[in-house]
């Protein structure tokens, strides 16, 4: 099975920058490809031809303790505060699983939108890079 990971979110902007922080430090292997699409997922959607699943990787203000992680159904995106990118998750949720693939919303809760990664971010990052590692999406609580 070939994941493709899609990394979100914005480097400038503290916490936001976990998702083009798990893009700098996934290992290289050949089950998953692994992009950071920044601020612009929806230019990166032609990757998801060849692969089985997608993950999308973001920062989002669920009201956890920062660093948590959690699995983010695409029902609950619309009352959360999903990163600085202007295209909504949901719809391109909706169009990657539209072309039959499976996706999944992995969201780790920011402590701060400025400068660099928190402490608590920055570990949860490497903990979700050696979960998805271990193919074990489902080993992620999921947000209600």
């Amino acid at each position: 099975m070939i994941t493709l990971v899609m990394c979100v979110g914005n480097s400038d902007n503290g916490d936001d920058g976990v998702g083009p922080y798990v893009s700098k430090i996934f290992p290289k292997t050949g089950d998953f490809k692994v992009v950071n699409c920044e601020t612009v997922p929806e230019n990166f959607t032609h990757l998801i031809k060849n692969v089985d699943r997608v993950v999308l990787v973001d920062a989002v203000e669920m009201g956890l303790t920062p660093g948590e992680t959690r699995v983010v159904p695409r029902e609950k995106i619309g009352g959360l505060h999903v990163s600085t990118h202007s295209l909504p998750l949901s719809v391109l949720m909706d169009y990657v699983s539209g072309e039959g693939k499976e996706v999944v919303l992995v969201g780790v809760q920011p402590k701060k939108l400025h400068g660099g990664l928190s402490v608590e971010v920055k570990k949860a990052a490497e903990k979700l890079v050696e979960t998805l590692i271990n193919h074990d999406v489902d080993g992620f609580k999921v947000f209600e």
